[in-house]
């Protein structure tokens, strides 16, 4: 069908039916859902009916219930809806954009930085769709072509960590029809038209670094999880900063928390006994919670923080709880989701804005286990 005869048959199934979504009306057409979308939104802009959350409705119509509201499909991953509350309501037909959030599952991480997004989302009347992404990159092409279907004007990826392979998902990734912005993740030029918003993570460990340079540490240690999508990042930061400072090469430990336990513990071990040794009188350690686990390890030894060891922790998501307070470097999750959500109404809005990738730098919380003063 060509264009015209496609938005003729959108108009009279609306005109017959009082309201019309996108994904059956594309089946029973034999076209696309996402040039079924285009058509609609095309239409609603010359006001000849108003777009609702997935699909379309006559002006004069009362708005259906969104379909996922009436049923489930099966086998469907887990996704959840964010309606705006406190928002403004908009004049009669107005359209309320709807934006889709693809996250992996679990991690307190990932949490702060969708209540980012649910902030700002509220305070601009948006509503969000989120879906649970699995760990291969089908899985998450899966869950972006489920949003598409449903009729989102926009997208906001914080995909599974370490899709494979890199090539494909970035030219997928490119080619996402509508706006689209990567979240605490980075692609490389591959992925197009696709924006970007990430902590500056590489300043962020650099931070970490001068503040021990400054307190006399000639030598600092990097403990990280190896299976952190920031850790490669943390030590780029890492090591420049101890070049820059003229410090001594400090020791590298990877941590793996994944699989058999033992691994992990051994790692920890071998931190202490550098410790105990006197190989180094600092360290950053990524994450909280490994940061606590040696916190513990060293006491039991008869180790002290910070007489034997100055830790400063990467996150900041329960750092101040530790027995001894951590100083951490916290990265700003909810300000990477609102700045998220705002850079994909901006593209909304403006088509031809230029590209924008946005770093945001962490701050550093200055607490008990680096032994400089500082509040709790």
């Amino acid at each position: 069908m060509l264009a015209d005869e496609r938005r003729q048959a959108i108009l009279r199934a609306v005109e017959h039916r009082g309201a019309i979504t996108v994904k059956e009306l594309a089946t029973e057409m034999g076209v696309s859902a996402v040039t079924l979308r285009q058509d609609v939104r095309e239409l609603a802009d010359r006001g000849l009916l108003a777009r609702v959350h997935g699909g379309a409705r006559a002006l004069a119509a009362p708005e259906p219930a969104p379909a996922a509201a009436r049923s489930s499909a099966a086998g469907r991953a887990p996704t959840a809806t964010t309606a705006p509350t406190g928002a403004a309501a908009g004049p009669e037909g107005a359209e309320q954009r709807t934006v889709g959030l693809v996250v992996p599952p679990g991690g307190y991480y990932y949490a702060e930085v969708i209540r980012g997004v649910q902030d700002a989302a509220r305070a601009r009347g948006v509503r969000v769709v989120l879906a649970v992404s699995g760990e291969s990159l089908a899985d998450n092409q899966e869950q972006v072509r489920r949003l598409l279907a449903g009729g989102v004007d926009g997208l906001l990826l914080m995909l599974h960590p370490g899709l494979r392979p890199l090539e494909e998902t970035e030219r997928w990734l490119g080619g996402i029809e509508v706006p689209a912005v990567l979240v605490e993740r980075r692609a490389g030029p591959a992925a197009g038209r696709l924006e970007q918003v990430a902590s500056d993570h590489a300043y962020g460990a650099a931070l970490a670094v001068r503040h021990l340079a400054g307190l006399g540490h000639d030598r600092v240690a990097l403990v990280a999880r190896a299976e952190s999508p920031n850790t490669a990042l943390l030590s780029a930061g890492y090591t420049d900063a101890v070049k820059s400072a003229g410090l001594a090469p400090g020791p590298e430990y990877r941590i793996t928390t994944t699989g058999d336990a033992a691994a992990a513990d051994a790692r920890f071990e071998e931190v202490v006994r550098a410790v105990a040794a006197g190989g180094f009188r600092a360290a950053l350690v990524h994450n909280d919670i490994d940061a606590i686990t040696l916190l513990g390890l060293l006491r039991a030894r008869g180790l002290r923080v910070p007489e034997d060891l100055a830790m400063i922790t990467y996150d900041d998501e329960v750092a101040e709880l530790s027995e001894i307070p951590l100083t951490a470097v916290a990265p700003p999750k909810q300000a990477v989701g609102s700045w998220a959500l705002e850079l994909v109404l901006r593209r909304l809005a403006d088509p031809a804005a230029p590209l924008a990738e946005v770093l945001l730098r962490p701050e550093l919380r200055v607490r008990a286990s680096c032994g400089a003063a500082g509040p709790s």
